[in-house]
């Protein structure tokens, strides 16, 4: 049963930085691509940065480019989500998401992904 657990959130100023990790468990974690996305109430969720099974390929949202890196540590079967010169805009609920099959690129689209973490949340405050 895959399970993906995600923290890191929390209340933060402009500018300020925070890091989201995302602990992966019940599959091999090295050979599947994971991405982030976030979620405002009444809002589609959005693909924020996804990285490919090997780590070579990532994809960044236009908004969070140049301010935010994902990672992947597949000896502690975690993703991250380093998130720097934070804006007001980036407050919402943060997922981390895992698709069904191994070995695959940069996925964008929510429905790309099978399983996904419960969230948590990142606010930003100006």
């Amino acid at each position: 049963q895959v399970q993906l657990v995600e923290s890191g959130g929390g209340l933060v100023q402009a500018g300020g930085s925070l890091r989201l990790s995302c602990a992966a468990s019940g599959r091999t974690f090295r050979i599947y691509s994971m991405g982030w996305f976030r979620q405002l109430p009444d809002k589609e969720r959005e693909i924020v940065a996804s990285i490919s099974w090997s780590g070579a390929g990532t994809y960044y949202a236009d908004s969070v480019k140049g301010r935010f890196t994902v990672s992947r540590d597949n000896a502690k079967n975690t993703m991250y989500l380093q998130m720097n010169s934070l804006k007001p805009e980036d407050t919402a609920v943060y997922y981390c998401a895992a698709p069904e099959n191994p070995f695959g690129g940069v996925y964008q689209r929510p429905n790309e992904y099978n399983y996904w973490g419960q969230g948590t949340q990142v606010t930003v405050s100006s």
